[in-house]
């Protein structure tokens, strides 16, 4: 059987989609399995054993409807038995269409239901304890008698990935027998970051708590303004305990990075996929105007940990959509205070 899963979508996604390959190889390990990804996501799949080939779609076929249409006859010309679509929108309903595979599986919206011959109804609460995220894309297979399996994405590191992280730290005078924390201190937007004034309020009671910590910030050269505001704001013992300038120059040096932390820290977002898949712990900051509930599942309290305005004070459906609007206002209510006993306790138990 030969399979195309569609994820044109931000890292996070296409990591979590991902997940579908381990079970379907699992369960049928004869199939040959294909995927679909932006080319800006590709780091986070490389190495995976259970994805038999890559389909890199660049922003050349994306603004050139003559290289699209030559993509979508490479799709046909596979002749693919089941096209599973997780991403549900135009480009990704045309390739499914296209590629007139047999069973084309997708979620389920009235204007595009004749793309698929299985049509999924989304969740809206989790029936087995996961995320939503999890247990939506697991409902796709179950148009192939496979039943749900809450099994999480894998990042594939290599030896020498590791080695050439271990080597850049310790060349930064980093001790790798003392705890060490990569800290998502931006969202992927400013509606998504918490206050920078309580961020730093945050690491400076890390410090306290662990004296020892060496932190490094998780950010891109164009974020450098708003990091360093965070890191200004940071009393003066916590900044000597950052090292600031120390970050992976691109997404594959981020994960080994990252792999050789005790625990990730911050923002909701493509990072956090990325340590969970990495086996590291995580403490994840949601956005207000978020649900909890879609990226982080009652299952993960073992080893990762996620806090939302609304574990706190009385919050309504309807504040969530004034958070969208207004975020700033919401995260103000988002008191360090209220976060410090959990992160206090998560930083005790990844020792």
């Amino acid at each position: 059987m030969k399979i195309l899963v569609i994820q044109q979508k931000m890292i996070g996604d296409v990591l979590t989609t991902s997940a579908l390959f381990e079970v379907l190889k699992k369960e049928l390990p004869s199939s040959e399995l294909h995927y679909v990804i932006n080319s800006n996501t590709e780091a986070v799949v490389t190495n995976n054993p259970t994805i038999d080939r890559l389909l890199i779609f660049t922003p050349e076929m994306e603004k050139s409807k003559a290289r699209f249409f030559s993509f979508l006859k490479s799709v046909k010309n596979e002749k693919y038995d089941v096209v599973i679509d997780v991403y549900g929108k135009l480009g990704s309903n045309l390739i499914c269409k296209f590629s007139r595979a047999k069973k084309r599986i997708g979620y389920y919206k009235n204007y595009t239901s004749f793309v698929y011959t299985h049509n999924i109804k989304r969740l809206k609460k989790p029936e087995h304890q996961a995320s939503l995220a999890i247990e939506n894309r697991m409902k796709l297979l179950e148009s192939l008698n496979i039943e749900f399996q809450n099994i999480q994405p894998k990042i594939y590191l290599t030896k020498d990935e590791i080695s050439d992280a271990q080597m850049t730290l310790k060349e930064n005078e980093i001790d790798l027998k003392k705890p060490l924390y990569m800290i998502s201190v931006l969202g992927s937007n400013p509606k998504k970051t918490y206050t920078p004034q309580y961020m730093a309020k945050l690491l400076d009671k890390m410090v306290i708590e662990q004296p020892e910590a060496q932190i490094l910030f998780n950010y891109i050269p164009n974020q450098s303004k708003e990091a360093q505001e965070i890191f200004d704001a940071c009393s003066t013992i916590t900044q000597k305990q950052i090292y600031f300038s120390l970050y992976g120059k691109n997404l594959r040096e981020f994960l080994a990075l990252t792999s050789q932390c005790h625990a990730l820290i911050g923002n909701e977002g493509g990072a956090v996929n990325m340590a969970k898949a990495l086996g590291i712990p995580t403490f994840i900051i949601f956005s207000p105007s978020l649900n909890k509930a879609n990226w982080f599942g009652e299952t993960e309290n073992d080893q990762n940990v996620a806090v939302h305005l609304s574990d706190y004070i009385p919050y309504e459906s309807s504040d969530k959509e004034k958070a969208k609007r207004d975020p700033t206002s919401y995260y103000l209510k988002f008191k360090p205070t209220f976060i410090e006993p959990k992160l206090i306790s998560f930083l005790r138990n990844v020792r």
